[in-house]
């Protein structure tokens, strides 16, 4: 028996050790470059998902516009809180919401014309949604107010748009984490002027950590008010584009306000 022969043959059929580890730096190498562009196509799917559904949203208020002679919703209805919440059903007692309600999310004005309430959802926005639902909202179910991705532009409240011209330069919606938004650059886009900022609501204090949640899409960077991102807004004339993260500086307000009221 030639022994050392058959001991040459097993060797010389397999991988020894360097080679193994190069087989395997080039598969971590691998690795390294496809998860990242694997990431950027799953978001860039979301980031579409969202845009289109922002776009059905619009559809849904003109559809609403149409049989209320061109009247908007009233996302007011007193004061408090109500409609400027997430909830379209109570989470206790599971009642549907009406506008009038305390928590109300203010898509519950527009029930009658959708089929489902996954449009008024982001799949962006199911990270941010598990952060409100903990803070906000005392442990509630996340998935309780994942279909409350959008905002709504309160000073359009009641108002008739008739009286509003140049309707595609004015904001409808948009990505946010506030569901309803009226407090001038505490929550909208734009600021108070040359070196002032805007969203000051969610650049400091108890929502800073809310902040990531406006400008979702295509995040670039780590820091708590930057971003690097986009979001998704929606104007009167029902078109639907893409805002890069701002200051506010390029952002007017007679975008939100064209009656120019407050």
């Amino acid at each position: 028996m030639n022994l050392e022969g058959r001991v040459g043959r097993r060797t010389a059929g397999g991988f020894t050790l360097i080679e193994l580890l190069v087989v395997i730096a080039i598969i971590a190498l691998l690795m390294a470059i496809l998860i990242p562009t694997l990431q950027r196509a799953k978001e860039s799917a979301r980031e579409t998902i969202c845009r289109s559904n922002l776009r059905n949203v619009g559809l849904i208020i003109y559809m609403y516009l149409q049989d209320n002679d061109f009247k908007w919703a009233n996302t007011y209805v007193g004061n408090g809180r109500k409609s400027n919440r997430y909830y379209w059903h109570h989470p206790t007692s599971g009642a549907a919401m009406r506008p009038s309600d305390d928590d109300s999310y203010w898509g519950v004005a527009y029930v009658d014309y959708i089929k489902e309430r996954k449009i008024f959802g982001c799949p962006s926005f199911r990270n941010v949604s598990q952060l409100i639902a903990t803070e906000l909202l005392y442990n509630t179910d996340p998935k309780l107010i994942q279909e409350s991705a959008f905002c709504i532009n309160g000073w359009l409240s009641k108002e008739n748009t008739t009286s509003i011209r140049s309707q595609g330069e004015v904001v409808v919606s948009h990505d946010h984490v506030e569901p309803r938004i009226e407090q001038g650059s505490r929550d909208m886009l734009f600021n108070d002027g040359p070196g002032q900022m805007n969203l000051t609501h969610f650049r400091s204090g108890n929502r800073r950590n809310w902040y990531r949640g406006i400008f979702r899409h295509n995040i670039r960077y780590s820091d708590e008010d930057r971003t690097g991102g986009r979001l998704n807004v929606l104007w009167l004339d029902n078109h639907v584009s893409v805002m890069a993260e701002t200051t506010g500086d390029d952002v007017l307000k007679r975008w939100y306000d064209p009656l120019d009221k407050h």
